[in-house]
C-alpha cells in the first residue's frame, strides 16, 4: 500500500484572493514505512507573498525569485503521487489550493482525485478525540512526538510530522526511521543529513497469563456482539 503524507505553505490563506502555493512537501509510506523517497519543492508564486504567511513559514519573496514556476513541476509532481492515498491535516486547504494550480491554464492537469485517494488526518483526529485540540502541534504532545524543530511551519517538516502522527494515531509504527540517512531541505537548497539513532533497543511487552485471558475474553465479547466478526 502506497502512502503519500502531503504538506503545503502558500502565501496567503485564501485561494479565491489569487493566492498561490510556494512549498509542497511530501513523505513516502508504503506498507506503513518510510521510503525515503520523498518529494520537495519551492515554487515562485509570481506574487507578494502575505506578511501574516511569512510569519508562519518565513519563506521571503527573495528566496522564491529564482525558484521554478508551479506548472513547470506539475506533471512530475502528479507523476509521483498517482495512484497513492494522500494524508493531509485539514485537507480541504490543501487540496483546494493544488486543484486550483493544477487546473490553471498553464497546467491544464485534472484535480487530485481524479488520482489519488485523500485521507484528511484532522477528520480522523476530531473523530478518535472529540471535543479536544487536534492542530498538529495539539496531536504531537498527545502522541509523545518530538516537533521541537518546527519553530517555523515548513512543508517537509510537517509531512514528517505528520507522518509519526498519522501513524501514532491509526495503532502503527509511530516512528520514521530508516536504514538510510534522511536528506530533508532546510531554508535553503542545500540538504541538510538527518542521522537516526540506532542504538536504542525497541521495548518488548510479554503479557501475563490473565492479561492474555482478559483480552480473550473481549474478543468473545466482541464476537457476541456480530454474528460473523471480520477476523473470523
Amino acid at each position: 500500500m502506497r502512502q503519500i503524507v502531503l504538506d503545503t505553505e502558500t502565501t496567503g490563506l485564501e485561494v479565491s484572493l489569487g493566492h498561490r502555493v510556494i512549498e509542497i512537501g511530501c513523505v513516502e509510506l508504503v506498507n506503513r514505512r518510510v521510503t525515503g523517497n520523498h518529494w520537495h519543492h519551492y515554487f515562485n508564486p509570481q506574487r507578494e507573498i502575505d506578511a501574516g504567511a511569512f510569519e508562519v513559514h518565513g519563506i521571503s519573496n527573495e528566496f522564491l525569485q529564482d525558484k521554478p514556476r508551479f506548472s513547470e513541476l506539475a506533471a512530475e509532481f502528479v507523476d509521483y503521487i498517482s495512484g497513492a492515498e494522500l494524508i493531509i491535516h485539514n485537507a480541504p486547504f490543501d487540496v483546494g489550493f493544488l486543484n486550483h494550480e493544477l487546473g490553471m491554464p498553464e497546467c491544464g492537469l485534472a484535480p487530485l482525485e481524479d488520482s489519488c485517494g485523500i485521507l484528511d488526518t484532522l477528520m480522523l483526529a476530531r473523530q478518535k478525540h472529540p471535543g479536544q485540540k487536534n492542530n498538529l502541534d495539539a496531536l504531537c504532545k498527545r502522541y509523545d512526538i518530538d516537533n521541537s524543530q518546527r519553530s517555523l511551519h515548513g512543508a517537509l517538516l510537517d509531512a514528517r510530522i505528520l507522518a509519526d502522527v498519522y501513524l501514532a494515531m491509526t495503532g502503527g509504527q509511530a516512528s520514521l526511521v530508516l536504514d538510510a540517512e534522511q536528506q530533508v531541505e532546510t531554508g535553503s537548497d542545500q540538504p541538510e543529513t538527518i542521522r537516526r539513532d540506532h542504538s536504542k533497543s525497541l521495548p518488548l511487552w510479554q503479557l501475563d497469563e490473565a492479561s492474555q485471558q482478559a483480552n480473550r475474553d473481549y474478543v468473545e465479547f466482541l464476537a457476541s456482539q456480530h454474528p460473523d466478526p471480520v477476523w473470523k
